[in-house]
This record gives C-alpha cells, structure tokens and sequence, in this order.
C-alpha cells in the first residue's frame, strides 16, 4: 500500500477523505472530468505521472485508461485553498468520458429565466 508523503497529507482538509480532482485538458483548458481521489491514489497519480482514482462504484483503486487505453498524463496538480478539491491539468490519449465523448461534460442544461 503507497503512502501519501506527510507534506502533501498536511495540506488536505482532511487526507481520509475523498477529494474530487477536477480534470482539464492541459492544452485547451476544456473541462474534461470530475473523479474522486482518495490519499493512495493521490499518491500514485504524483508518483507515476498517471491520473489514478478511487473508483466509489467499484470501491477500488483505477488508472485512468488501464482497460479503455484513454489514459491521462498528469501535467500539473494544484490543491485549492481550503485543502479539499484538485484541479489536475493532463494529457488526454483518447477520449475522456465513458461513454464514447470526448468531455464527460457534454450535455447542455437550459438556464430559465
């Protein structure tokens, strides 16, 4: 089991949680995905440079891309300033979403006025 380093761990609110990881293409800045992050995968994600989550469906850890081949390299992490959300910026191989579309923030709500 991988360890999350003690300098990282005292910048989460609270490093048992999960964290939601916002997901931005690097180039474009198109908001690619939202995930959840637990310490371990946190962990693995700044170590190997790949997107790994924690799956809350499966409950179980899951790189990004390891069965579907769209994998996410990690160009950037930053933690917002109440230690309890990401932003990573990366580079998407293939498409984001599960269903087949390359953002999984595809579809549209009317705003009513």
């Amino acid at each position: 089991m991988t360890t999350l380093d003690p300098q990282v761990a005292a910048l989460l609110k609270d490093p048992d949680a999960l964290i939601p990881a916002i997901v931005q293409d690097s180039t474009s800045k198109e908001v690619l995905m939202l995930a959840y992050m637990n310490a371990q995968s946190l962990e693995l994600t700044l170590t190997t440079g790949k997107a790994t989550y924690w799956s809350r469906s499966r409950n179980e850890l899951w790189v990004k891309g390891a069965t579907s081949g769209h994998y996410q390299d990690v160009q950037s992490i930053s933690l917002d300033c109440d230690g309890d959300a990401l932003i990573m910026q990366v580079i998407q191989t293939g498409v984001a979403c599960h269903t087949g579309d390359r953002t999984c923030f595809h579809t549209p709500l009317e705003l009513r006025s």
